[in-house]
């Protein structure tokens, strides 16, 4: 690099500036003259500017134009040697597939003409046209470029000539030049103060604002990513985080205490993962507990009258992957059961439904849910917690639906306006627990507990931009959209 350096300078005494590095230093590749530039430029011995061009080459079929002549040419001879004309239906076999790229060029050039089946020519030898195509493209062999640039971008349509990006640099004298290369010292040694030689010497400038690169390492996938948002969020409003990381559940605690009956659409095979070994789980501890969850289910209790229907034991305790993560809820109410007070819990983890998969739909999704329990809550305080809880998320503007859900009665779906779509989209669903659920655990009857859920896979798909769920998760995620990713703010407006 150092020879290019001195050569660039040497230029540049001799002719004050060099405006084409391409035509005048046409021996040396465009990546080494700008790492000489870059050097020289750093010790404010030159200046330069880079400017980009095309160079046009030529494809196979190109080259073999340039020698023959063009299709539509070769088919005018083609024409004029067929003393009756050429037939339409002959035209393949003797021109093979650039046969109908000719018979439409030469048409345009007013060379041919179509008589009933046959083509005849217009003109009385071919030598008394120009053959434009073949021309240029010899022009382009020989300069690599066109001015013509209607007719590259008509060559370039036909595939007959491809680009490559390159580029030049017009080079002046910069304030401090010289044709002699000092060398700059980066740092100053003990050795330079001892002998005093750092006064006289010449240091390269600091870059200050210069970023070191970065170490090559793992990302958080965007799920990761929009978890840990929710999760300070609900920290934020005094929740504790309940122990999700049971994905088998029994029958009794992922549908019965959860006043689910059992001919439910819910517990089919067809909506439910059902495990074949072990097939049974063990009943509950708390006998007391399993016969208040029949009570209520046959013959009703705590002022319900129940399904009444014969509760089967067996179906109970059927071993299934958790469809909702409110069986863990369900466990932890349970055991606040045992000292009722006020108390906020939430989960966020992976639940199984045995569903088709599409673009917006997986056999496992995670689910956000919040519990939330006090003394003589209401409706309106379940309505006035989603507003409060969703603002964190940038959500303001929300519609509340009633629903069925079996072990929240009232019910609500939640909408929020997406200001994208324009229209009313929904965002999760919530209620107020049952006395049939709460009770049999033992909770006092006026100690109410509010429940909502969503998914955590549709807000990270509204703030990633991915319109196919199976992008975000499963084999077909692309890892660079994964690490190229920087992790969104929940208090950034999704809608």
């Amino acid at each position: 690099m150092a020879n290019l350096q001195l050569t660039i300078l040497r230029k540049l005494d001799e002719q004050g500036s060099i405006d084409d590095s391409g035509k005048e230093l046409s021996t040396v590749d465009s990546p080494e003259i700008l790492a000489a530039l870059n050097s020289l430029s750093s010790r404010n011995m030159v200046t330069y500017k880079s400017h980009q061009h095309d160079i046009w080459h030529l494809t196979k079929e190109a080259k073999d134009v340039a020698i023959h002549g063009s299709h539509e040419y070769r088919l005018l001879n083609k024409v004029i040697e067929s003393l009756e004309g050429l037939k339409i239906s002959d035209i393949e076999s003797v021109m093979g597939k650039s046969g109908k790229v000719a018979q439409g060029r030469a048409f345009k050039n007013g060379w041919i003409k179509k008589d009933g089946d046959k083509l005849i020519s217009k003109v009385e030898a071919a030598d008394k046209v120009e053959d434009s195509t073949a021309d240029q493209l010899r022009q382009i062999e020989k300069a690599g470029t066109l001015d013509d640039s209607k007719a590259l971008k008509d060559l370039k349509k036909r595939k007959l000539i491809t680009a490559d990006k390159v580029y030049t640099y017009s080079i002046a004298k910069g304030p401090e030049f010289s044709l002699e290369i000092k060398k700059l010292e980066t740092d100053i040694t003990s050795e330079m103060i001892q002998t005093g030689s750092w006064t006289k010497a010449a240091f390269k400038p600091y870059n200050f604002n210069s970023e070191g690169v970065l170490p090559h390492s793992g990302a958080l996938h965007p799920l990761n990513k929009v978890r840990e948002e929710f999760r300070q969020i609900f920290f934020s409003l005094g929740f504790s985080e309940m122990p999700s990381n049971q994905y088998v559940e029994s029958g009794f605690w992922n549908f019965d205490t959860l006043f689910v009956p059992q001919q439910h659409p819910a517990r089919d095979l067809q909506d439910t993962f059902y495990l074949k070994d072990p097939v049974k789980a063990f009943p509950p501890e708390d006998k007391q507990y399993w016969e208040n969850i029949k009570k209520v289910h046959q013959g009703g209790a705590y002022g319900s009258i129940g399904y009444r229907y014969p509760w089967k034991s067996d179906e109970s305790l059927r071993e299934v992957l958790r469809t909702h993560t409110t069986a863990i809820s369900s466990r932890m109410l349970k055991k606040l059961a045992e000292d009722p007070q006020p108390t906020r819990l939430f989960s966020i983890d992976r639940v199984f439904r045995n569903e088709a998969v599409d673009a917006t739909h997986l056999a496992e999704f995670h689910q956000v849910e919040g519990v939330f329990a006090d003394y003589s809550l209401t409706l309106g305080d379940l309505i006035g917690f989603m507003q409060q809880f969703f603002s964190k998320m940038g959500v303001t503007d929300l519609r509340f639906k009633p629903t069925y859900n079996p072990y929240t009665e009232p019910s609500m779906e939640i909408y929020a306006w997406h200001s994208g779509l324009k229209e009313w989209v929904e965002i999760g669903n919530s209620g107020m627990f049952r006395p049939e659920m709460l009770e049999p655990m033992g909770l006092p009857k006026d100690l109410r507990v509010l429940g909502w859920g969503l998914s955590l896979e549709r807000p990270t798909m509204i703030k990633y931009g991915v319109k196919n769920i199976r992008e975000l998760l499963g084999h077909k995620v692309n890892l660079e959209f994964i690490e190229n990713n920087p992790a969104p703010r929940l208090e950034q407006q999704i809608f």
